[in-house]
């Protein structure tokens, strides 16, 4: 049968670059809980306990939604919060002396 048309390609090659599949509704979630809690965080200079009031939520269910989504307070954000607490407790120690 040399004479027959040929057949397309069932199979047309791949695209380089495939089109990411949208991450539907779960995913879309997720995302915006990622940011918002990021966020959050941001504003409140990392201050987990604040960030959770701010939200709405129990700080231990902050810190298991940051793990479950990869989320860190940033480093600079850590030690600014450490420095803070370490001066608030140095003036209340300077206030209780007088």
């Amino acid at each position: 049968m040399s004479g027959a048309a040929p057949r397309p390609d069932p199979f047309p090659p791949r695209s380089p670059n495939p089109p990411k599949p949208s991450p539907g509704f779960h995913g879309a979630v997720t995302e915006f809980k990622r940011r918002l809690i990021e966020a959050t965080l941001a504003q409140l200079g990392g201050n987990r306990t604040q960030a959770a009031r701010a939200l709405g939520l129990q700080r231990t269910y902050l810190l298991r939604l940051m793990r479950e989504f990869g989320v860190n307070v940033p480093r600079q954000a850590a030690h600014a919060v450490v420095q803070s607490r370490a001066a608030a407790a140095a003036g209340e120690r300077h206030r209780a002396v007088r």
